[in-house]
């Protein structure tokens, strides 16, 4: 449970308090648990709705600067008529490839970490856990057009930080991608 949380919060002493607050909820609702679901269950069920409570109160105090990152605008691709479209660049390896071995989940559970936290939630709600748009969209509280910036800011942060972790410490990937 403390590293579900840790990896969503990026703060060890979050994390804590949100697990020891699960705890105490469960506790208090024991008579409620019905056994329909496991303990195990049960309880991330309630860790879930603590860390999207906390990051629901965090996201109401976001700074100026989270909203835009310098050097956007650049990732932008205008079509003839001033219209964004957004192209994400072509990925370096083969990502289908890397996605099995442990050593690429340990580098990838760092960079959704150094992720902003509105964009590691929703990238982890939507692409990890399967959630669809509307309850990603109902969680962080954000309208569709929105949850679709930070995710593409969440992916792009993503491609770029395993781009440079995973290939400097896996020399191999080249000789993956000359396989497929």
């Amino acid at each position: 449970m403390f590293r579900y949380a840790y990896v969503r919060l990026k703060s060890h002493a979050v994390a804590e308090d949100i697990v020891q607050e699960t705890f105490l909820a469960a506790m208090k609702a024991k008579e409620r648990y019905q056994g329909r679901s496991s303990e195990r269950s049960w309880l991330m069920g309630i860790l879930r709705h603590k860390l999207i409570d906390y990051l629901r109160k965090a996201a109401r105090e976001v700074k100026l600067e989270d909203v835009e990152p310098e050097g956007f605008e650049d990732t932008l691709m205008f079509k003839e008529v001033g219209v964004p479209h957004w192209r994400p660049p072509k990925w370096h390896f083969n990502p289908r490839k890397v996605f099995e071995q442990k050593e690429f989940w340990d580098v990838f559970s760092d960079c959704l970490t150094k992720l902003d936290k509105r964009m590691n939630l929703a990238f982890t709600m939507k692409e990890l856990e399967g959630m669809s748009t509307e309850e990603v969209c109902q969680e962080l509280g954000v309208e569709p057009t929105y949850l679709w910036v930070i995710l593409y800011r969440a992916r792009n942060g993503l491609k770029a930080c395993l781009e440079k972790n995973w290939l400097k410490k896996n020399k191999g990937v080249k000789e993956l991608n000359a396989a497929v």
